[in-house]
């Protein structure tokens, strides 16, 4: 079932593979990519593993010296320093010299492995230290020389052209870079080649795509790198990927474990993906980072499962995020989710408040925006809700639209066109100014004034735990809160159910931890929510669901969610701990 990705150009060659770019405007692209060869570790996204973790990953993707290593073939796509280079190599000479083969070591060699690093100091210093580490084993340094030169390549893994030679191991750190950072005649290139770049995709995600196109069949490819992808919004493609035509066999999460030798902002997780038919997902969460333990769970996540591992099936289902967390908690949900309609289904709307690219200015202290009344209004931000109370600021935000979605006329409205002509020279310089230069001074989103007025429900963007707000409809929100409104459900009775456990479970099943464990109440997530029918909640229950909102006590709002959902005594358990 091997899997190879369209863009992949075959060019045989006797004996060794050729890494050749082949793209159109190769000038611009050579050059973007000549400057990311001399770039600094930051920028490149070098993040240096440790020497437990990388053995620990070897042993997962089955690398092991009881096996014929050198009929194998290892690729590790962004070798940097050799964090996974040299303890692979270490594996592949303790098992050809335990095989007895006494044949010449390059040419019986020079197939099993192949290291990419795109920067070209690196590249050269890793080399000299292979070339060492050969002469060591007993080569000549022309031998050492030749080897080498097969072995390792100085070239960009995503844009290298492959001579069809498929790989039975794929491993190591792909590089953690933001799109922001990559040349954009570069990016443009990548995006053309690989089908899982989307939306704000990070490196890392082309290089899993480009990885398991190169396995061969039963291959496996093993990575560390962030988890982001595995349920957010840019990694749908990816995962649809796997789930179409690959096996999750392992997933080890790696969070708040000194796995490198640097702290990372990103959380981390192992995950090994085999080019085989899908099966089951073995887990494991959070190990100690030593040698002895790292090794036993191996043991246990690649033979006979133990109390350290799970077995979770069709944790891959096209797109749809990866439930990798507590089981018990997966459970809850999904009764929940067979049995109620969504938030939306159930007659809430769900939407995030206005960014307008400028902040300082279009937004301001609302009774010094110098502009005429009907084109301002007042405005929620982040901190005027985080006591649990709106307490407005006095904020408000510029509002260029009409009600027909037009902007007004500096004409009809000259304080307001007195207004953005004194900055316009700054609005101009936007980015959603230059892709509308006929509507340069509009906000990135419309704004609906008719929102300022209707009773809402107002979450923050990032918070520890649920923290929702009524505001009774004065003020529009700003964009770093979500808003709810319902035509059908009372908005008090609605907040009790959000200020339950019930959202921090759904929100904590489908989305990505920030540092500090902090989860993003994002729409995306908050539209998984389940809810009743209105219609189908007791005028008893509704005013006790309200009550509890009022009362702003968390135990009250579990109490009355837990009959609203008819839980039981283990479910409630549950949507209280989820909640704390």
């Amino acid at each position: 079932m091997q899997r190879t990705l369209a863009h992949k150009a075959a060019s045989p060659s006797a004996g060794r593979q050729q890494l050749d770019f082949a793209f159109p405007g190769p000038n611009l692209v050579q050059e973007a990519v000549a400057r990311l060869a001399e770039a600094g570790a930051e920028e490149r996204g070098a993040i240096f593993t440790r020497r437990e973790v990388v053995d620990f990953i070897l042993d997962l993707v089955g690398y092991t010296v009881d096996r014929p290593l050198q009929h194998d073939r290892l690729l590790e796509p962004s070798f940097g320093d050799g964090d996974f280079l040299f303890p692979a190599l270490e594996r592949l000479f303790a098992a050809f010299e335990a095989s007895g083969d006494r044949s010449n070591p390059v040419l019986a060699l020079k197939d099993a492995v192949r290291g990419v690093e795109l920067h070209r100091d690196t590249h050269e210093r890793t080399a000299t230290k292979l070339q060492a580490l050969l002469i060591d084993k007993g080569l000549s340094l022309q031998e050492a020389r030749a080897l080498g030169h097969v072995w390792l390549h100085q070239d960009d893994f995503l844009l290298a052209e492959w001579d069809g030679t498929a790989f039975t191991h794929v491993i190591g750190n792909p590089p953690y870079v933001r799109q922001e950072m990559v040349p954009d005649v570069l990016m443009n290139e990548y995006r053309r080649r690989f089908t899982t770049i989307y939306d704000r995709a990070d490196l890392y995600v082309p290089f899993i795509e480009q990885g398991l196109g190169l396995l061969a069949p039963e291959g496996r490819l093993g990575f560390i790198c962030a988890d982001r992808w595995m349920k957010n919004r840019y990694g749908g493609p990816l995962r649809k990927l796997v789930a179409e035509g690959y096996r999750l066999k392992t997933y080890v999460d790696m969070v708040d474990t000194p796995a490198f030798h640097s702290e990372v902002s990103a959380y981390p997780a192992i995950f090994v993906i085999a080019n085989e038919e899908p099966g089951p997902t073995r887990i494991a969460h959070r190990p100690a980072i030593d040698a002895v333990g790292l090794s036993a769970l191996a043991a246990s996540l690649t033979g006979e499962a133990s109390s350290t591992t799970v077995d979770v099936a069709r944790v891959t289902v096209g797109s749809e995020p990866w439930i990798l967390e507590s089981l018990d908690e997966l459970a809850v949900v999904r009764r929940l989710e067979a049995s109620f309609p969504t938030l939306e289904e159930a007659g809430c709307k769900v939407g995030i408040g206005v960014a307008t690219g400028a902040d300082q200015i279009f937004v301001g202290k609302y009774d010094s925006l110098d502009v005429e009344p009907e084109r301002k209004l007042p405005l929620a931000m982040g901190r005027d809700i985080n006591s649990g109370t709106v307490n407005w600021r006095g904020h408000g935000v510029i509002n260029p639209f009409l009600p027909d979605g037009k902007l007004a006329s500096f004409k009809e409205f000259p304080r307001f066109g007195r207004y953005l002509e004194t900055h316009g020279e700054e609005i101009k310089k936007r980015h959603v100014s230059q892709k509308n230069p006929g509507n340069c001074y509009r906000t990135i989103d419309r704004i609906y004034p008719e929102l300022t007025f209707q009773p809402k429900l107002l979450i923050p963007d990032i918070k520890g735990s649920a923290n929702i707000v009524y505001e009774a409809g004065k003020l529009y929100p700003h964009h770093n809160l979500y808003f709810i409104t319902s035509s059908t459900w009372d908005l008090h009775a609605l907040q009790a159910v959000l200020l339950s456990g019930i959202a921090r479970l759904f929100v904590a099943t489908y989305s990505t931890k920030m540092r500090g464990g902090f989860l993003r109440f994002q729409a995306q997530y908050i539209r998984r929510i389940r809810l009743p029918d209105w219609k189908d909640v007791t005028p008893a229950l509704r005013q006790q669901l309200a009550a509890a909102a009022a009362s702003g006590n968390q135990a009250h709002c579990n109490d009355a969610v837990a009959k609203l959902y008819q839980l039981s005594a283990a479910e409630r358990k549950i949507i209280m701990s989820s909640g704390s």
